[in-house]
């Protein structure tokens, strides 16, 4: 497999290419990428699990034993399972959530599309999401998987990443836009 815009080039990289290459021969794509979009939303939610992957006084076998606990309650693939014991026995838990970034853009390549970061004030709605879509697909020429975040510094509109590419049409970045022409 060809280094996917440099992601062969870090540890997290690394490990999400062996994971993909394993999901992808086994035909476990579409599993994986669920287990991991579950594991990525329970890091988001839960201070626990953050702590259990970012924690240097957590010794290797306890982070081995805890994360095969917490990928069987969150009812997580045996090949995702795997790949947390894999890194928890490397003590490269920290790494998790690039390693699931990483896996994702491998994942959108292989299927043909681009993945675009969207920063929202507050959670957009299904429609919204459907809209931006196609419309971010009418701009790039493919199918664009949407990972979203809400972040209420924004104030209201988006700020969109899709590669090196950013539009920021946020409320924040706007309103600074102003201060800086009122001082100017």
């Amino acid at each position: 497999m060809e280094n996917s815009g440099g992601i062969q080039a870090s540890l997290s990289g690394r490990y999400a290419l062996a994971l993909f290459e394993l999901a992808r021969d086994n035909n476990q794509l579409d599993s994986v990428a669920e287990s991991l979009a579950t594991l990525k939303k329970a890091l988001g939610e839960s201070a626990e699990l953050r702590s259990l992957t970012i924690s240097p006084v957590i010794g290797r076998e306890a982070a081995t034993k805890a994360v095969a606990a917490v990928g069987e309650a969150m009812g997580l693939d045996p090949l995702t399972r795997k790949f947390l014991g894999v890194m928890a026995q490397g003590r490269r838990l920290s790494q998790l959530g690039a390693a699931i970034r990483a896996f994702e853009t491998l994942l959108s390549n292989h299927k043909g599309e681009s993945r675009a970061e969207v920063t929202s004030a507050h959670p957009l709605a299904k429609t919204q999401v459907t809209a931006l879509e196609k419309a971010l697909k009418a701009r790039v020429g493919r199918d664009v998987a949407v990972d979203l975040k809400v972040d209420p510094s924004v104030l209201g509109g988006l700020v969109v990443k899709i590669g090196s590419q950013m539009i920021d049409s946020s409320i924040r970045t706007r309103l600074n836009s102003l201060a800086q022409a009122m001082k100017g």
